[in-house]
C-alpha cells in the first residue's frame, strides 16, 4: 500500500508533489523526461515509450529504491519532449545524458572519440599518423581502434612493411639527411629524395589496400616480387622485401583466439561485484582485433546488468561509428528497440546478439575474461592512488590511466662522472627493478651540457621502444626535470625518431626553486602551474624529487668508483694518495689533462719530478 502523504519526509512528499502536477499535463506518448534541482542542475533523465505511465511511477514512493528516492527528494521541476517514437526517444536520452552528466544516471567519465590511422592527402608524400576528432582533413582514414595501443601498434607495423613517413611537414621540409627512421628501415626517406613520387605512392597504395582488407593480396605480391628478385640475384632488395612481408604476417596475427567469423563487429562485456562495474568493448574489423577498451560505469548499484548494457551501447554510439554487429555478454530486454535506434543513424542493418554457442560465444568468453581482471585491478587500486592517476590523465590529456610513468634527470659537477637516471611508476607505486642509470658516453660534450646529456639518455632509451614487444615496458606518460630548453630537446629527439604516441612534459622550480610554484611545459601549450597543496602537484613533485634522489645517488657511487679507479693508476709513482689528492685539487682526470706542469706542481705532495712524469704520461711523452 502507498506511503501517505504525511508519513513522508517534506523533500520526498514535496518532489512527489511536483512530479504529480506535472503528470496531470502528459500524455501518452513517446519521449523523454528531466528532472531539476531548485537551481536548474539536470538530476535525472528518462525515456519512455508512454510518458504518462512511466512518470507516473515515480509518485508510488515506497517501489522506488533510495538513489531514486534521494533523487525526488531534489526535484523541483521537469521538462518534457516528446517524439515520434520510442526509439528516437532512446537517442534523445543518450545525447542529454552525454550533454549534461546527471548525477542520478549512468555515467562514463571516457567518452572521447576512438582513434583512427590517417594517410594525409594535402602532401606531395602522404603522411601516416593517428588522427582522433572530426574527420575534416584531406586524406584517408581508417579505423576505429579502441585503443590506443592498438593504433600505435598498427603504425609501427605498417612502417616496417612499407616504409611511409610519419614525420610533421615542417619536420620534413627541414631535412638535410635521412633520420634514423630511415637507417633502422621504418621510412623511405623521401624528405631527401632517396625515393621516387611514383614509388612512394605505390607504398601507400600497398598500405591502403592493406588496410581496406586486401592483405592475402597485398602480401602475394610482395612474394612473387621477392622470388623475382631473387632469380635476378638482387638479393639485398629480395631481402628487404622479405622484412616487409614477416612485418605484414605480425600486423595479421590473431592473439590466440578465432575472429575468422566475425568480420566487422563490436564484443561488449559486462563484469561486476557488488560494488564496482566494468565495461568492456572489443572491437574486431575485417576479423583482426582493433583494441579494447575499458569503463567503469558510475551509478550502477541498484541497476540491473541488462539496463546497464543498453545505456552503455545507447551512450557509446551516439560518438562511434556503429558496426553491422554488436556481440554482448548480457541479454537485454530492449536489443530490439536498440537496434531501432541505431539503424536510424546509419544506411545499413545493425544486429545486436548475445551469443549462447560457437566461435562467437568464444569470443565474448575471452572479453569477459579480460573484463573480470580489470575489475579485479581496479577495485584493488588504492583509492588515493586512483585519484592521483585520474588527475594526471586529465591533466596531461592520456588516452587512458597511466600505466608506466618514465621520470628522467641529470646529474654531475661540472660535466664529471654525468650519468642520466630514469626512474618508473605505476599504480602500486615506485617500480625500482625498472629503474635505469645512464653513464654518459659521448666524449665531446662540454661540462655542464645538460641538454646534449639529455639528448643522449632520451636517445638510447627511445631508439628502439617500436620495437618493444612488451607493452607494459612502453611509457604512458615521460616526464623530464628541466624547462622548456628540456622540453625542446625532447622534441627533437621523438620527432627524429618517429614517435608520436608518448605523451611527454618538463618540470621547472619555480621562483627560488621553491616547491609548490612548479611551471609545467608541454608541446604546443603555454606553461601552467597547479595550486599549491594539489593532490597532483605533491604526486610530481614527487615524482621528480625521487628522479632526483636516483640520479645523485648514481652519480656519487661513479664518482666514489672514479676515486678509487681511474687513468691516473696507469701513470708510474702514483699510489692511492697522490691520486686522492690530484683529484681533490683537479676534479677529474680530464681536467688535469688539460692542466700545466706548473699547475700540476702546486699540488700537496707533487714533487716537481712527480709533475713532470704526470704531465709526460698525459701528452705522450712517455
Amino acid at each position: 500500500m502507498e506511503k501517505s502523504s504525511q508519513s513522508l519526509p517534506n523533500a520526498l512528499n514535496e518532489g512527489r508533489a511536483v512530479i504529480k502536477r506535472y503528470v496531470q499535463d502528459m500524455q501518452g506518448t513517446p519521449g523523454v523526461y528531466r528532472m531539476l534541482d531548485k537551481t536548474g542542475v539536470v538530476l535525472y533523465v528518462g525515456k519512455a515509450k508512454n510518458l504518462k505511465n512511466r512518470v507516473t511511477n515515480y509518485t508510488n514512493i515506497v517501489a522506488l529504491n533510495t538513489r531514486l528516492q534521494r533523487m525526488i527528494s531534489q526535484t523541483a521541476s521537469m521538462e518534457i519532449i516528446t517524439t515520434r517514437s520510442e526509439a528516437e526517444a532512446l537517442l534523445l536520452e543518450a545525447n542529454l545524458i552525454k550533454k549534461f552528466s546527471p548525477r542520478y544516471n549512468i555515467l562514463l567519465k571516457d567518452d572521447k572519440s576512438f582513434p583512427f590511422i590517417f594517410f594525409s592527402g594535402d602532401h606531395d608524400f602522404s603522411r601516416l599518423t593517428k588522427h582522433r576528432g572530426a574527420k575534416t582533413k584531406k586524406g584517408k582514414y581508417f579505423g576505429p581502434f579502441v585503443s590506443a595501443s592498438a593504433v600505435n601498434e598498427t603504425i609501427t607495423l605498417l612502417q616496417k612493411a612499407f616504409h611511409i613517413r610519419t614525420c610533421s611537414d615542417n619536420f620534413f621540409k627541414n631535412r638535410t639527411r635521412p633520420c634514423m627512421l630511415y637507417q633502422i628501415k621504418r621510412c623511405s626517406a623521401p624528405c631527401v629524395n632517396k625515393i621516387k613520387k611514383e614509388d612512394y605512392d605505390v607504398l601507400v597504395a600497398q598500405a591502403t589496400a592493406f588496410l581496406s582488407g586486401r592483405s592475402r593480396q597485398i602480401q602475394d605480391q610482395l612474394i612473387a616480387e621477392m622470388q623475382e628478385l631473387s632469380l635476378k640475384m638482387h638479393y639485398e632488395k629480395a631481402s628487404a622485401i622479405r622484412d616487409r612481408i614477416k612485418a605484414l604476417t605480425q600486423v595479421q596475427q590473431q592473439n590466440g583466439i578465432a575472429m575468422a567469423a566475425i568480420g566487422d563487429a563490436d564484443v561488449i562485456v559486462l563484469a561486476r561485484d557488488a560494488k564496482d562495474c566494468c565495461i568492456q568493448l572489443f572491437s574486431f574489423r575485417g576479423g583482426r582485433n582493433y583494441g579494447n577498451k575499458t569503463w567503469f560505469p558510475t551509478q550502477t548499484a541498484d541497476i540491473t546488468d541488462g539496463e546497464i548494457m543498453r545505456t552503455f551501447i545507447g551512450l557509446n554510439y551516439q560518438t562511434q561509428p556503429v558496426p553491422p554487429l554488436i556481440l554482448t555478454s548480457h541479454f537485454m530486454e530492449e536489443a530490439a528497440l536498440l537496434e531501432e535506434a541505431l539503424r536510424l543513424n546509419t544506411d545499413y542493418k545493425v544486429d545486436i546478439v548475445q551469443p549462447m554457442r560457437g566461435e562467437k560465444r568464444d569470443v565474448v568468453d575471452y572479453a569477459l575474461r579480460n573484463a573480470k581482471e580489470a575489475l579485479a585491478r581496479h577495485v584493488s587500486m588504492n583509492t588515493t592512488q586512483r585519484v592521483v592517476l585520474e588527475g594526471l590523465q586529465t591533466l596531461f590529456v592520456l588516452e587512458e590511466l597511466p600505466k608506466r610513468i618514465e621520470v628522467y634527470d641529470n646529474s654531475h659537477i661540472s660535466g664529471t662522472n654525468a650519468v642520466g637516471a630514469m626512474i618508473v611508476a605505476g599504480p602500486d607505486g615506485f617500480i625500482k627493478g625498472e629503474y635505469r642509470q645512464f653513464n654518459i658516453k659521448q666524449k665531446d660534450i662540454s661540462a655542464g651540457d645538460d641538454y646534449a646529456m639529455l639528448r643522449e639518455v632520451l636517445t638510447r632509451r627511445f631508439s628502439k621502444i617500436e620495437e618493444e614487444t612488451n607493452a607494459d615496458k612502453i611509457p604512458d606518460l615521460v616526464l623530464i626535470d628541466g624547462g622548456a630548453g628540456q622540453l625542446s630537446v625532447a622534441t627533437s629527439v621523438f620527432e627524429e625518431l618517429g614517435i608520436t604516441n608518448i605523451v611527454y612534459a618538463a618540470i621547472s622550480k619555480g621562483p627560488d626553486r621553491n616547491a609548490g610554484r612548479e611551471w609545467f611545459h608541454t608541446p604546443n601549450k603555454e606553461p601552467f602551474q597547479l595550486p599549491e597543496g594539489d593532490k597532483i602537484l605533491h604526486a610530481l613533485q614527487r615524482l621528480r624529487d625521487e628522479a632526483h634522489r636516483f640520479a645523485i645517488g648514481a652519480h656519487r657511487n661513479k664518482r666514489s668508483k672514479s676515486m678509487q679507479t681511474s687513468e691516473l693508476d696507469s701513470i708510474p709513482f702514483i699510489g692511492p694518495g697522490r691520486k686522492k689528492a690530484l683529484l681533490h685539487h683537479f676534479g677529474s682526470a680530464r681536467a688535469l689533462a688539460s692542466a700545466s706542469k706548473e699547475d700540476i706542481e702546486k699540488v700537496t705532495g707533487i714533487s716537481k719530478t712527480t709533475a713532470k712524469v704526470i704531465y709526460d704520461f698525459f701528452h705522450g711523452d712517455r
